[in-house]
């Protein structure tokens, strides 16, 4: 039998529209929302958004006796419509409860070329002893005209779209406390 393209198109068409109908007129017949629809209440599903590049993307994340079981895509969200670029396919690996997660501090000493776990104590401390430390060397109080500036441009200030408003406005509050001006946000880059 001779099949022209004209033919297969048409009889594509057909069959999808088949399809089609058969779903519209017999919602039985769609059974992935309404297995799935128990499923999602016993496990308390949650939506949220993806905290990776900015654009607002909404997820699904179920959790059972209070751990991530399964993130995926919101299909009813208006951005993404339940798809997923790579870095929101991974965002299971934030989970709190991910074991491959680190949660110890982990610090190689300057030319050491294996880790040691410190305390977070230790690493809060080291981090504020050297932000002090740098701050201090390279405040600049005039500017060459004269001019009171207060500032220092040793040390940079980089936001992250994990960040909510509210968090972003706290880190800039203390960056300009700390005299820095080079405040940036990695989506504007």
């Amino acid at each position: 039998m001779e099949l022209s393209r004209r033919d297969f198109l048409k009889a594509s068409g057909a069959g999808v529209g088949g399809i089609f109908l058969i779903g519209v007129l017999n919602p039985n017949v769609a059974l992935a929302k309404t297995n799935l629809l128990p499923l999602r209440k016993r496990i308390g599903e949650k939506a949220t958004i993806c905290p990776y590049d900015a654009s607002g993307c909404g997820f699904l994340v179920a959790a059972e006796n209070g751990k991530v079981v399964n993130i995926e895509g919101d299909p009813d969200h208006p951005i993404n419509r339940g798809a997923a670029c790579a870095k929101g396919a991974s965002m299971r690996q934030l989970s709190a409860d991910n074991p491959w997660r680190l949660s110890k501090v982990l610090y190689r000493a300057p030319g050491g070329t294996g880790w040691e776990e410190k305390s977070w104590d230790w690493a809060l401390d080291a981090i504020a002893r050297r932000m002090k430390d740098t701050r201090d060397a390279a405040f600049i109080e005039t500017d060459s005209e004269g001019n009171v500036v207060n500032r220092t441009e040793a040390i940079a200030c980089l936001g992250g779209s994990a960040l909510d408003n509210e968090e972003c406005y706290l880190l800039v509050k203390l960056a300009r406390a700390l005299g820095l001006v080079y405040i940036e946000h990695h989506a504007r880059i």
